[in-house]
C-alpha cells in the first residue's frame, strides 16, 4: 500500500493506494493518523478511490483511525469508497459508523466549523 497526503485548509486528505490487508504496509495508515492527531490535526478524510481491496484487518485499521481521532476530539470521514469496500461496510454494519462521501471535496465541506 502506498500513502500520500495533502492539506486542504484545516483538513488533511490521506490517499492510500493498493490493498489494505494488514501487515507492515497497512500500519502506515494507522501511524500516519496517530502522528497527525498528535500534531494537532483533527479533521481527516481518507480517500479510498485508489484502494482496490480491503479485508477485515483493513477495516480494523479504519476503525482504529476513527477511534484515535474521536478520542482526541477529531473527526474522520471516508471519501470515494469503491463498491467492494461499500459492500464490506454494509455487511459488517460499519456503514452506520463511518461518514462517507462521493468526493474528497464533499467530505471536506462536511466538517463543522469550516
Amino acid at each position: 500500500m502506498k500513502l500520500t497526503s495533502r492539506e486542504e485548509g484545516a483538513v488533511v486528505v490521506l490517499e492510500p493506494r493498493g490493498k489494505i490487508i494488514g501487515g507492515p504496509d497497512a500500519t502506515v495508515l494507522r501511524e500516519q493518523v496517530r502522528d497527525l492527531t498528535n500534531s494537532g490535526k483533527k479533521k481527516i478524510v481518507i480517500d479510498l478511490a485508489g484502494v482496490d481491496w480491503m479485508n477485515s484487518t483493513g477495516l480494523g485499521i479504519l476503525i482504529s483511525c476513527l477511534t484515535t481521532l474521536r478520542n482526541s476530539g477529531g473527526e474522520l470521514k471516508l471519501a470515494r469508497i469503491t463498491e467492494k469496500i461499500e459492500s464490506l461496510l454494509t455487511i459488517t454494519k460499519l456503514v452506520t459508523v463511518f461518514d462517507t462521501y462521493d468526493s474528497a471535496e464533499d467530505a471536506i465541506s462536511a466538517f463543522s466549523g469550516d
